[in-house]
């Protein structure tokens, strides 16, 4: 089932969020800064899942979590948000399935979420040059896996694509997927078929229940920063910079949920505290 489209209005309370302004057309200049600027406006966090709270898979009810609540989430939550975003903004945009490397190899089906993007033009939005290839991209966007590629990456080539966060390289496998690597290592293996949202319903609740899932033993809110990155893992802040500096401290009880709010914009009731 297709996403209902945005209305204007929720369409502009959604660009105010992550500090953006309208595009005059969905080209791949604003899909570059659209995508940088809500990596820093809006954190990934699970906190869902140790809140106890339900995650649920509606383009409506995301928009809702991430503009109305100024919460977060996990990939599901902020690629699925993002997407009905882009499409109301005039772009075309279909989910890919994922499975995310792990040291036995590729995870689960449905393992991550992540977004394939055409835009209104051939720019390719990296060096200030058009590209007259007759085409729209396709770009793979991604805001939802934590620490991955600032901007969006030309899914069409196989040559390395440097980023703030590392020099990325897509592969194709030999049963036609595609394997995302960072410096030579690899993220996700992706899947090439268009996906409906619902039908990443049974990864989702894999990883809100399961105690093998990454999201039920550990408890993350990160972002990125103009300067790096800040992160509250469990009760230990983490900030570190582009240049590699790092500064780590565990926080008191009494300064957890200041800084869900200084740190993230998140306003919480009550401390998460880890499921398993």
């Amino acid at each position: 089932m297709r996403a209902e489209p945005l209305g204007r209005s929720r369409t502009d309370a959604y660009l105010r969020r992550i500090g953006a302004t309208r595009p005059a057309v969905p080209d791949a200049e604003a899909l570059r800064d659209l995508h940088l600027r809500h990596l820093r406006a809006v954190p990934f966090e699970n906190l869902s899942v140790h809140l106890g709270e339900d995650v649920v898979l509606d383009y409506k009810a995301l928009v809702d979590k991430v503009v109305g609540a100024s919460r977060g989430g996990f990939c599901y939550e902020l690629n699925g948000a993002f997407a009905a975003l882009l499409r109301a903004l005039g772009y075309r945009v279909e989910l890919l399935a994922a499975r995310v490397f792990g040291p036995d190899g590729p995870g689960i089906p449905y393992d991550h979420l992540a977004l394939r993007v055409h835009t209104a033009d051939g720019h390719d939005g990296h060096d200030g040059h058009d590209v007259h290839d007759g085409h729209d991209g396709p770009w793979l966007a991604d805001i939802g896996f934590g620490r991955n590629s600032h901007h969006p990456l030309r899914l069409d080539s196989r040559a390395e694509q440097p980023d703030p966060a590392g020099t990325f390289r897509i592969e194709e496998t030999a049963d036609g997927d595609l394997d995302v690597l960072r410096d030579g290592r690899p993220q996700y293996r992706l899947e090439r078929r268009p996906r409906a949202l619902a039908d990443f319903e049974a990864g989702s609740w894999y990883h809100r229940t399961s105690p093998d899932s990454p999201f039920t033993r550990s408890l993350v809110c990160s972002r990125l920063t103009e300067h790096g990155r800040v992160t509250l893992s469990g009760r230990t802040l983490v900030t570190t910079g582009a240049d590699g500096s790092r500064d780590e401290r565990e926080l008191t009880e009494d300064e957890v949920l200041p800084a869900y709010r200084s740190h993230f914009g998140i306003t919480l009731d009550r401390i998460p505290e880890p499921r398993c």
